[in-house]
């Protein structure tokens, strides 16, 4: 992360005395080209078509056309989490701009930069319930880092920069800038000069005390767990790197969070899978045996540590963050080291150098963890006359071997068998909504991806609830030749929401069913798309083979075994020392398998 404070930039000609004036709108486009902007995800409308006109004729910007704001934001979403830059919505007011309030949710929860820049009625009409008024920042705020109106068409700039400086420095995240519709079509100069624009700060450096006092932690810890999460990503790919450094250095097993995966090569010996509710046996079982946890860019959030009470009671923690609100705000911490997860990691890894680990000093915890592997906790019973869910990811994953690919998902079951079995070695190729949780994430995610990198293969997998709730983004790809691939598991149920009616509410199952499911080949079809079904597992190595190489957009829609439960689970109350390996079955950390009702 990069010291925005002071914005600096090359003066566009406008800012110039003897420059003729540009409109507002044709400002903020140029702004956008300065700040390095390519692509932008939208939707027009009245109060924002003096943008839409003044974007006609400029080709260095790609606009991208999606059928709901909702996905635009999720679609920016996935062009961000790729690439690194902040992902750029353009969009009306009122609905237009309310509806952007999931996507904004979503790029807060997960530390997404998005720039949304909203519409907004006339300033004469501001307040009087005008037709396609609302208040966005009022809307904006719970949703944003930061969220500003436009006052005078000569702060366009100014703005603009300030947005765009606040969507990616500090803890990234989602901003909105609201731009009344006279102010867009105004005679508009940038300043001559330009002045410094207040953001965050460069983030904190640790004091070398504090980062000599977590390697001495290191070099002691006889159980020690590395732990990363999604602010590796977001760091940039020197961090994920030096942090696969600093791992290997100390021979000590990592784990990573939902939103970390590929932060850490999941090929690796060294790695023990996803953490969590649905993470491995011997992922979460090291957490609760361990007697260090060394926490990287994650925020031990409720569905990793579960019960706080139960969560490493043996354990030290070293927490590294840009967040300093973030360390010791729900778990107590021995030592903090507040920065930019590159730079942390740097200097941890250099002070480690210097603390050298005696010879053997993990043979123990290995063994230990060996045991726990033996279980095989993610073995799963194929059948001769269904596809069972996990089979599914298993084909994709060989399916996508050596391709390099992207894969977004939605959110439920398919999400955690995703995770679970697909294999990620490098940051930036899994895509997913994991603070909030949004069904409806993974198609536009996936298209933005795509856009992103089109040569890439990229594929959305998803549910059967979950693509209904974007489906007319299959629209989208096919405009803009975005060769998606979406593969459906399709059990006719909301997964998630049914397996826990099973467990916890006595199968009840209500209104969780879906009865009346349309044919996902014939309406895929109907939007462009190359499209099948696969009902019998012997044909399945060969449908995904068809789907992986096809062109262009393709949608197989797999049935899968309706009632199949995500497991290993830790079921919500408790902490990792309780691991359903299936139903009623838990294991516990002495080794003994116990029978639970």
């Amino acid at each position: 992360m990069n010291d925005c404070a002071l914005c600096p930039l090359v003066p566009a000609a406008a800012g110039r005395p003897d420059a003729p004036p540009k409109s507002g709108a044709s400002l903020l486009v140029e702004t956008l080209i300065d700040q390095g902007v390519e692509v932008v995800f939208g939707y027009p409308g009245g109060a924002v078509l003096p943008l839409y006109d003044a974007l006609f004729s400029e080709h260095r910007l790609r606009h991208v056309l999606v059928r709901h704001e909702q996905a635009a934001v999720h679609a920016a979403q996935g062009y961000a989490r790729t690439t690194g830059k902040p992902g750029v919505v353009l969009v009306t007011s009122g609905p237009g701009m309310s509806n952007t309030t999931t996507g904004l949710l979503d790029a807060l929860s997960d530390s997404i930069p998005v720039v949304c820049i909203s519409g907004q009625v006339t300033t004469p009409l501001i307040g009087t319930n005008a037709f396609q008024e609302c208040d966005a920042i009022g809307i904006a705020r719970p949703v944003t880092k930061w969220c500003a109106q436009i006052q005078q068409a000569d702060a366009v700039e100014s703005t603009v920069r300030e947005a765009f400086c606040r969507a990616t420095t500090g803890r990234p995240g989602p901003v909105l800038v609201d731009f009344p519709k006279d102010l867009q079509a105004a005679p508009a100069r940038p300043p001559e000069q330009r002045s410094v624009v207040f953001v965050e700060s460069t983030p904190p450096v640790p004091p070398l005390a504090d980062v000599r006092a977590a390697a001495a932690c290191i070099a002691k810890a006889k159980r020690p767990v590395f732990y990363g999460g999604g602010g590796l990503i977001n760091s940039g790919p020197a961090a994920c790197k030096t942090f696969t450094r600093l791992v290997r250095h100390t021979g000590a097993p990592c784990t990573l969070t939902l939103m970390g995966l590929g932060a850490f090569p999941g090929s690796d010996p060294q790695f023990l899978g996803m953490l969590g509710m649905h993470g491995t046996l011997e992922a979460n079982l090291a957490m609760h045996q361990a007697d260090l946890i060394v926490c990287v860019g994650a925020r031990f959030d409720d569905r990793v540590t579960g019960e706080l009470s139960g969560f490493a009671p043996h354990a030290k923690k070293v927490h590294i963050d840009i967040d300093p609100a973030s360390i010791n705000k729900l778990v107590s911490v021995d030592v903090g080291l507040a920065g930019d997860c590159a730079q942390v990691l740097q200097s941890l890894l250099t002070a480690v150098e210097h603390e050298p680990i005696p010879t053997g000093q993990l043979d123990d915890w290995w063994t230990q963890i060996g045991r726990w592997r033996a279980q095989d906790s993610l073995k799963f019973a194929e059948n001769d006359q269904t596809i069972v869910p996990q089979q599914l990811m298993r084909t994709l994953q060989a399916g996508l071997a050596g391709k390099d690919a992207i894969v977004s998902t939605d959110v439920g079951q398919h999400q955690m068998w995703a995770a679970q079995h697909l294999c990620f070695d490098h940051p930036n190729r899994w895509l997913t909504s994991g603070g909030a949780g949004t069904m409806g994430y993974g198609l536009p995610a996936a298209i933005g991806a795509q856009i992103a990198h089109p040569d890439k293969t990229v594929v959305c997998v998803s549910g059967d609830a979950s693509i209904l709730m974007n489906i007319q983004e299959l629209s989208t790809a096919t405009q803009h030749q975005a060769p998606v691939k979406v593969v459906l598991s399709n059990n006719s149920y909301m997964g998630m929401v049914r397996q826990w009616q099973e467990f916890n509410h006595g199968a009840r199952y209500s209104h969780s069913y879906t009865a009346a499911l349309p044919d996902f080949v014939a309406v895929a079809r109907g939007f462009g798309w190359a499209a099948e079904r696969v009902t019998d597992p012997l044909q399945l190595d060969e449908a995904i083979n068809r789907c992986l190489a096809h062109d262009g957009p393709y949608f197989l829609d797999v049935a899968v075994e309706p009632l199949e439960n995500c497991f290993p689970m830790m079921p919500s109350g408790c902490a990792h020392n309780r691991i359903l390996l299936e139903k009623n079955r838990f294991y516990e950390t002495n080794g003994r398998v116990s029978l639970s009702n």
